[in-house]
């Protein structure tokens, strides 16, 4: 039996050994832009130092020192698995009601009910506070 030397393979023509590479390629460039931290903590900032908005455990008599923004669990806003709504869909709330919103055992009605009051109500305030007219607040 004869042995032969090692054979170079013919290489694959260009669009067939590259369709991947170029599919990856154009996916990337067709990516959204996702806004930077910096463009969504003004509206973080605006929660700080206000009452609890969402005043469903603690009636709006917490401490203001406790508030913290709470985002939307709502997928119409940008919620989704592992993903947080953005940053304009915050309400400021207390500790309690915020544990409330997220891992009450509430339906899921009376939390997007209870989140949407709280947010048409805190839609003025924050456009006051910001410097915003109310209908860029809520664009």
């Amino acid at each position: 039996m004869k042995r032969s030397g090692f054979k170079r393979k013919e290489p694959k023509p260009f669009e067939l050994a590259d369709r991947k590479t170029t599919l990856k390629r154009t996916a990337i460039k067709s990516r959204i832009k996702k806004p930077t931290v910096a463009e969504g903590s003004k509206y973080l900032a605006a929660c700080r130092g206000e009452r609890c908005y969402l005043s469903v455990i603690c009636g709006g008599d917490a401490s203001p020192d406790i508030v913290v923004p709470c985002h939307s669990n709502q997928g119409k806003h940008g919620k989704g698995m592992g993903l947080k709504a953005e940053h304009v869909y915050t309400v400021p709330g207390c500790h309690w009601c915020h544990m409330w919103l997220d891992a009450g055992k509430a339906p899921r009605e009376e939390k997007f009910a209870a989140w949407d009051r709280a947010f048409s109500e805190w839609m003025p305030a924050r456009a006051h506070k910001m410097g915003l007219q109310y209908e860029e607040a809520a664009a």
